[in-house]
């Protein structure tokens, strides 16, 4: 290789003519340590602890907080709006150089244009300018928080990781309080399971932290610090113990033969029963299982995507199911193929089966996809009918909703003008 070099050189004109401009370039790749290079990995984890402790001294904390809040209500700029204190863009700026080094970050002419509304004088409320900071400190602290977990120091998340940090965290939610710590390791695969499912759409094991803070996800769960948090709260939350309790309780009694997994024949009982045993039979076809069963962590994501179907990786488990020839879109074949299993259905219940071509012109209706003879993912998605659509193909109680959704308006109609009347 030297002497091709040498001699490609001397062809060309000779070493002193040859760019030297690759000599410049920064370097941008770091490799990271082996297994076997210990030193190296614990001179790495140590000075990701060092960097992350700096980090999060240089956070505002409780008591410079309380002094930031001080400032700006010492500072506030009449007249009120209600009982609402507001300040200009000058004492804004002055308030700024007062609070320390610490708060220059947010005293900037973006920060203030921001928040700045329709307001005569041309001020902002005090009371959104402080959210905003203590929002921003929120959001660096649970960053730090979750890089700390971070073992591969990548800015992202695997599970382990994931679970590690959840665990970890439960003691300080009063709301999980009541949990038996037999039951925490279950409790930690539910919540997981739930950012993985939304989070991870790909499978690829791992999570970006950006990724976790911009999802509403862990505002769900860092809500039950609240000690007087609701009840009706507490069951539309996913990570709440009634919930948490709700969805293993399910799958222990659906779990027929106490074996801790779900055979196809157990999860037919899934909900109201009237999920279609093909759609069942794609399921066990599709889904990870161990010797044709189902476990805890799979059932979950079979729940997190009957729950949500608005939502699109709802919306992509469930079609990646109704795919069955795997071209990515469904056609008249696969409409077919899944209704058939609920005109079944509605013969076994005594009820007349109603003509596919019928139901199939609905739906693609309702879709209107961009080729008229095959429907896509995205769609579906856009159509925002996938739940609706979905509902018909798999599920006897879905189709019956929607075959009788004018009659259920009436009812509800009916209901409402009898309670007006009382």
């Amino acid at each position: 290789m030297e002497l091709f070099t040498k001699y490609y050189l001397e062809w060309k004109g000779g070493i002193k003519n040859a760019n030297t401009s690759y000599m410049n370039i920064p370097r941008f790749y770091y490799r990271l340590p082996a297994e076997d290079e210990i030193l190296l990995q614990k001179l790495r984890e140590e000075s990701r602890a060092v960097f992350l402790q700096r980090k999060s001294r240089e956070l505002l904390d409780n008591e410079e907080l309380q002094n930031l809040w001080f400032l700006l209500d010492k500072h506030q700029t009449p007249p009120t709006v209600g009982d609402e204190a507001m300040i200009n863009y000058q004492n804004f700026l002055n308030v700024g150089e007062k609070a320390g080094s610490k708060c220059k970050q947010f005293f900037t002419a973006k920060v203030f244009a921001k928040l700045l509304h329709n307001d005569g004088y041309g001020r902002i409320s005090i009371m959104q300018f402080f959210n905003y900071v203590m929002r921003k400190v929120w959001l660096y602290q649970t960053r730090i928080g979750l890089s700390l977990y971070d073992v591969a120091g990548q800015g992202y998340l695997r599970e382990s990781d994931l679970e590690n940090y959840i665990l970890e965290l439960i003691p300080t939610l009063p709301q999980l309080d009541g949990l038996e710590k037999s039951f925490y390791s279950f409790y930690v695969c539910t919540a997981v399971r739930k950012f993985f499912f939304f989070l991870d759409p790909l499978r690829t094991g791992k999570i970006k932290i950006q990724d976790i803070l911009a999802c509403s996800f862990l505002d769900d769960l860092l809500e039950l610090r609240d000690e007087e948090l609701s009840k009706e709260s507490q069951e539309t939350n996913w990570f709440s113990a009634p919930s948490a309790l709700r969805v293993y309780g399910q799958y222990l009694n659906l779990d027929k033969d106490h074996n801790g997994m779900l055979s196809k024949e157990e999860l037919s009982r899934y909900g109201t029963g009237t999920l279609t045993n093909i759609f069942l039979d794609r399921v066990f076809q599709e889904c990870l299982t161990y010797d044709g069963e189902m476990d805890y962590k799979t059932y979950l994501d079979f729940v997190l995507a009957l729950e949500n179907r608005k939502e699109p990786a709802a919306l992509q488990y469930i079609f990646k199911l109704l795919d069955i020839e795997n071209k990515g879109y469904l056609n008249v074949f696969s409409l077919n193929y899944f209704f058939r299993a609920i005109q079944e259905q509605m013969k076994i219940h005594g009820q007349e089966p109603v003509s596919f071509q019928d139901v199939k012109d609905e739906i693609f209706d309702m879709v209107k996809p961009k080729d008229p003879y095959k429907i896509s993912l995205q769609d579906l998605i856009n159509s925002s009918q996938g739940d609706t659509v979905t509902s018909i193909l798999i599920d006897l109680n879905g189709f019956w909703t929607y075959e009788n959704r004018e009659v259920l308006v009436a009812s509800d109609n009916e209901s409402t003008a009898d309670l007006d009347d009382t």
